[in-house]
């Protein structure tokens, strides 16, 4: 279940409440380098189990269909650090899988169990309303939120078996935001910070006849770009090294910071320092990551994939050519996203050629939003993709995808053939759980047989964009069962 034993526990009183240290000691006959490698490199991806796709369905079956996949690290989504399925966990360490805690950084959809002076924590935009579009944006300028912050991930590495933490978009918004209306932190946790620091008052970024508008006091905006940067990396390396931080209370996981790449011209890396607090060499060198992740930013992953080809990454060469600067042994992953926006929906093929080519530019790793939203989704039928006994009366088939309940119910659409011939069998209950449909049986045939499937579907109900076709199981599917 955990990947490890847990040999000793040290109980001590803090503003968290007690502290567990977890004293790692492998299994034997693992190789604790290749674990390190497994867990570090290769291809993962991101599931968000509150999609309807993951609802009414066992834990198991969604590692399943995961592992069936074909990955063997998991970026499980907390989108409220009082959530956690620990089952959802269990399962995917009873499949040999690597789970990862991934909370956001700077980004809430959720505030379910916050303390109550919550919306202190807020940042202020120069020109429209902080959580208008569903999130909402919290300030790491706020000492009182950083805490939290840092005693809730702590919390939940102490309470739950995650192999690896991340916090992602820990950033100030976002691209151009200035013109936009959407630049933040402006409000009093930043001028306040700024002054403390600097003894500066906060630069203005409405209005062009004002006496500090930032773009007509060059040096105090270039230490109000600084402060942001500081900002962004104190509070990621408070939250991960600091007293009562997670590699404190958990010494034995590891740790991935994030920052953005775009393929923005030229200018990219500066512009992204100056737009969002966003500077990876200084995050890397501060926090001193076991593995650093650039996120695709949303003007890239927008785009088709006819704009979007699948070796994109390449034009992120500026963003990892600063992080191996700072770091030159650092293991780097890229993230893109998949399906978000209908108009974007990545295909299979693109994404195992974004994969490889990944690999091909320098990154030691992948991941993707999210898994259940990408093309094939949409796309490819479901696969049977193994099938077994389970004692003398059980049949579990397992699926690339979810299948339908109402067309996997038919009797008839379940053959079995022995020594190559059809031979009659009494079905009693048929049972769908996620991608598994569950055959039981009067009694199964001693010895090899094998089965033949037809007629199932899959769930276009659950998918994350409606509107699309019931997609069919290939006719005469079948498989040998042992």
């Amino acid at each position: 279940m955990i990947n490890f034993f847990i040999s000793s526990l040290l109980f001590v009183f803090m503003g968290l409440g007690c502290k567990v240290e977890y004293v790692p000691k492998p299994k034997a006959g693992i190789d604790v380098e290749k674990q390190l490698n497994d867990t570090l490199s290769g291809l993962s991806i991101q599931v968000d189990a509150n999609f309807a796709y993951y609802k009414n369905r066992s834990n198991e079956s969604i590692a399943d269909e995961i592992v069936l996949a074909g990955y063997k690290t998991v970026r499980y989504l907390v989108l409220n650090e009082s959530n956690v399925n620990v089952g959802l966990i269990q399962a995917f360490h009873k499949r040999g899988m690597k789970v990862w805690l991934q909370a956001s950084g700077s980004v809430t959809y959720e505030t379910n169990g916050y303390p109550v002076d919550w919306p202190s924590w807020k940042m202020e935009l120069n020109n429209s309303v902080n959580g208008k579009n569903g999130y909402i944006f919290l300030s790491p300028f706020n000492k009182s939120f950083v805490k939290w912050k840092k005693e809730s991930l702590a919390r939940l590495m102490v309470s739950y078996p995650f192999d690896g933490v991340e916090l992602t978009e820990p950033y100030f918004p976002e691209w151009d935001a200035i013109s936009k209306g959407t630049y933040g932190d402006v409000g009093p946790n930043a001028q306040l910070a700024f002054k403390s620091e600097y003894g500066l008052n906060m630069p203005d970024f409405n209005n062009p006849e004002a006496a500090n508008y930032y773009k007509k006091n060059p040096e105090i905006y270039k230490k109000w770009m600084d402060c942001r940067v500081n900002a962004v990396n104190e509070y990621l390396n408070e939250v991960v090294n600091g007293i009562g931080g997670i590699r404190e209370v958990r010494p034995d996981a590891k740790v991935a910071t994030w920052s953005l790449g775009i393929d923005g011209g030229k200018n990219s890396v500066s512009l992204l320092r100056e737009y969002q607090g966003l500077d990876g060499a200084a995050m890397v060198k501060l926090v001193k990551p076991d593995i650093h992740f650039i996120q695709t930013h949303w003007p890239d992953w927008v785009k088709s994939s006819t704009q979007l080809p699948p070796d994109y990454m390449k034009y992120y060469k500026s963003f990892v050519d600063e992080i191996k600067e700072a770091a030159p042994d650092l293991k780097i992953g890229l993230q893109g996203d998949i399906g978000s926006g209908k108009e974007m929906i990545k295909s299979g093929k693109w994404v195992a050629d974004c994969e490889k080519a990944a690999l091909k530019h320098g990154f030691s790793a992948t991941t993707f939003y999210e898994y259940h939203i990408g093309g094939y989704m949409y796309t490819e039928p479901p696969v049977l993709k193994k099938a077994i006994r389970k004692g003398t009366d059980t049949i579990i088939l397992s699926f690339s995808k979810r299948i339908d309940s109402n067309s996997a119910a038919g009797k008839s659409n379940y053959q079995f053939r022995k020594d190559g011939k059809l031979i009659s069998l009494n079905i009693e209950n048929i049972t769908v759980d996620g991608n598994m449909v569950i055959l039981e049986a009067i009694k199964l045939p001693v010895g090899k047989f094998e089965i033949l499937v037809r007629n199932l579907k899959d769930t276009p109900e659950l998918w994350l964009f409606k509107g699309y076709p019931a997609l069919e199981l290939a006719n005469q599917t079948k498989m040998i069962i042992e």
